[in-house]
């Protein structure tokens, strides 16, 4: 069976129990396998970027017919850290929901709107309003060029800056390492392994770390960063409590010496 996430942010654990590890998030509009029904509260579920977990079912809407549906017609995310659902195209209006960046949402025509707002459907069924600046439309798999592609992705992961780290998260309310990387690719149409690790399967491979380029994974034991070029990159960092900056320049002020001396791979979309 599959299925639509319908919370702002669907935890995914490593048991099914709410007090076990958060191992992921999924976040509203996104799709998911049901791999197992575990009791009346629990399935185990499979990401659309094949990453499996626990998760409560009331955060999902089973229904094999309105997934096809919505994987067809759900053409845009939220590009912005968060941004209300609105009862009526304007601000003095009613909160539907909330939604964080990187949820999917359907956006539809309605004659006569103020241009400033879009209409959008919800998992659901309801529509709401949203302001247009805070959609983006996504991007498909291999339509941007190698040169594009990376600068979108280190522009993506630049916006989470200064996000707290939160184990397992993936938005704007706290991001883990890999969740930051795995997020800055799937926003340019891309799913990368969700864990600070190359794995076979998945379209990142190994390259030597003098043909680094921006765009491209540093990994450490435990820990992944993107590279943004001049010798710089960006990472949620346990130690840094947040998503920042540092460099693997040794007489840079942001240099860190623990990362930069255990490096362990590099990893790049276009070997």
């Amino acid at each position: 069976m599959n299925a639509i996430v319908t919370s702002m942010i669907a935890n995914l654990h490593a048991k099914p129990d709410a007090a076990s590890e958060l191992v992921d998030e999924v976040l509203y509009g996104m799709t998911v396998q049901i791999m197992e029904d575990i009791d009346e509260s629990w399935v185990r579920i499979q990401t659309a970027y094949r990453y499996e977990g626990y998760c409560q079912k009331d955060n999902l809407l089973v229904d094999d017919a309105k997934m096809d549906t919505w994987l067809q017609e759900a053409n845009h995310f939220i590009s912005q850290s968060f941004a209300d659902v609105l009862q009526q195209p304007r601000i003095q209006s009613t909160k539907m929901m909330t939604l964080v960046k990187g949820s999917i949402i359907c956006s539809i025509t309605i004659d006569e709107i103020d241009p400033e707002w879009v209409a959008v459907q919800l998992v659901a069924g309801e529509i709401g309003y949203v302001r247009r600046q805070w959609l983006q439309e996504k991007i498909p798999e291999n339509s941007l060029s190698e040169q594009k592609l990376r600068e979108n992705v280190v522009q993506t992961a630049l916006s989470y800056l200064a996000t707290p780290y939160r184990w397992g998260g993936k938005s704007p309310l706290g991001i883990d390492c890999s969740g930051l990387c795995s997020m800055a690719y799937m926003l340019n149409g891309v799913y990368i392994y969700r864990d600070a690790k190359i794995v076979e399967g998945f379209p990142i491979k190994e390259i030597a770390l003098e043909h680094i380029q921006k765009g491209d994974l540093l990994y450490f034991p435990g820990h992944i960063a993107l590279y943004i070029g001049d010798n710089l990159y960006v990472h949620s960092s346990l130690g840094g409590n947040e998503v920042n900056i540092n460099s693997l320049d040794d007489q840079h002020q942001q240099y860190r010496k623990d990362l930069a001396t255990t490096i362990t791979a590099v990893g790049s979309l276009f070997k």
